[in-house]
């Protein structure tokens, strides 16, 4: 028997005491109002979920159950998903523990690889990999033991055991589709007893010969593992899974809403923006030339890519988190030193266009400062991953470690199916005019 399971038989009776407690004694307490606005705005920040893993504090970023990120920036992935599970960070021997689970599930089997060598050459690489998760739901133990018969208090059992599956074996296709989708050659085998981050490093196939590759990937799977309950791809995986589809089913629909322009995507826009300038410069321009740039390109109607944020109102902890790692091993390198300059000079560009536009009569800029998207890029850039198209396999990789701790909790604590009232035009009209 696993620590981790161990762990979780231990406070999930917990949980579910903390939760029948506080709906007996709060159940009637109003948390949120909704606007019209706000209905028709996609719910933006209406309160209407629970989610116990993650929070993004406006002015402080991503806490992951009670840490800042940055304050928790050392931990590696496996000792990233016991947190979002338990509340706690593992000792030596727990984490231990858990990479030994971990590997005893890394396996793909080979109906997988057959579905994915028979996919079109040009086949985007977040359709092979929704693809390559979906079809392994035939491996599924949930669906096994509801099929069999099971009482609901022991409804996170398997599904903890699909959530390690799934965990383990994400690396092992996002690199195998990597290699397969671009030429890379033949497909790199898993190495028994190296971590998530270290594995899916060496099963790229990127040269790594001081092993800081290894290093950004377990940076990379942590800073972007969760991010509350409300984003596209949580909460899809949420709704789905509220239906007691299990975690492949679940899993493959988050990561399906991730794949989309506005959500997953943005890492690549950014990235395509920074070497846009350099090619129009021949290099990394002065300040003064990117000011005038980054003028250009909002005055033509378009954003700057990576700055601003649906929540943050701050620098986000996660830019931070990966400029420090640039700045440490290649302060130099030009994509990077672009980003570190742009970072320098966007913000107060904003700042004055947002005046403007007050002044115009428009509706003000919210934020100016980085999200995680506007410097990850040019880190991966860095270590030749330079197919923008794979950019968003990475980061469901690491999102499907949030997505899969919330599956857990929910199934633990018994949570109700998703079926929020929806109302249309006719009834707004009447209740706005009374």
């Amino acid at each position: 028997m696993s620590k981790l399971y161990s762990k979780l038989a231990e406070v999930i009776p917990q949980w579910r005491a903390e939760r029948a407690d506080i709906l007996k004694q709060y159940g009637d307490v109003k948390i949120s109002d909704v606007t019209v606005a706000q209905a028709y705005g996609g719910m933006r920040g209406v309160k209407g979920m629970i989610c116990e893993t993650s929070l993004v504090e406006p002015d402080k970023g991503l806490i992951i159950q009670g840490h800042p990120l940055l304050d928790i920036k050392h931990l590696w992935p496996e000792e990233t998903f016991y947190l979002l599970l338990t509340g706690e960070i593992p000792d030596e021997e727990t984490k231990q523990d858990l990479i030994g689970e971990i590997n005893k599930r890394a396996f793909v089997p080979d109906y997988v690889w057959d579905i994915l060598y028979a996919m079109p050459a040009d086949a985007h690489p977040m359709s092979m990999l929704n693809t390559a998760i979906l079809a392994m739901e035939r491996e599924s133990v949930f669906r096994q033991w509801y099929s069999e018969g099971m009482t609901k208090d022991k409804y996170w059992i398997p599904m903890l055991e699909d959530s390690l599956k799934i965990l383990a074996v994400l690396p092992i296709i996002a690199a195998g589709i990597y290699r397969i989708r671009f030429d890379k050659g033949d497909l790199i085998p898993w190495t028994q007893g190296l971590d998530l981050g270290a594995n899916y490093a060496n099963m790229l196939g990127l040269p790594d010969p001081d092993g800081t590759f290894a290093e950004l990937m377990r940076l990379y799977l942590h800073f972007h593992c969760d991010h509350e309950g409300g984003n596209v791809s949580a909460n899809t995986c949420h709704t789905v899974g509220s239906a007691l589809s299990d975690a492949y089913y679940a899993v493959s629909a988050g990561l399906n809403g991730l794949a989309g322009p506005l959500h997953g995507l943005a890492n690549q826009e950014c990235l395509g923006w920074i070497l846009e300038m350099l090619e129009k410069f021949n290099g990394v321009p002065t300040k003064e030339a990117i000011r005038d740039y980054a003028f250009e390109t909002l005055r033509s109607g378009q954003v700057i890519p990576g700055y601003g944020h649906a929540v943050l109102r701050v620098t986000d902890p996660r830019f931070t988190g990966f400029h420090e790692f640039g700045q440490n091993h290649f302060p130099n390198d030009p994509v990077f030193a672009m980003v570190a300059v742009v970072f320098d000079v966007v913000p107060k560009v904003l700042e004055e266009f947002s005046a403007e536009r007050v002044k115009a009569g428009k509706n003000p800029i919210a934020n100016f400062w980085p999200n995680v998207d506007a410097g990850s890029g040019s880190l991966l850039y860095h270590y030749g991953l330079q197919e923008f198209d794979y950019y968003t396999v990475l980061f469901s990789v690491s999102r499907a470690m949030g997505m899969l701790s919330q599956l857990v909790w929910n199934r633990a604590v018994g949570t109700a199916i998703t079926r929020p009232k929806s109302v249309g035009a006719k009834f707004i009209n009447n209740v706005a005019k009374k």
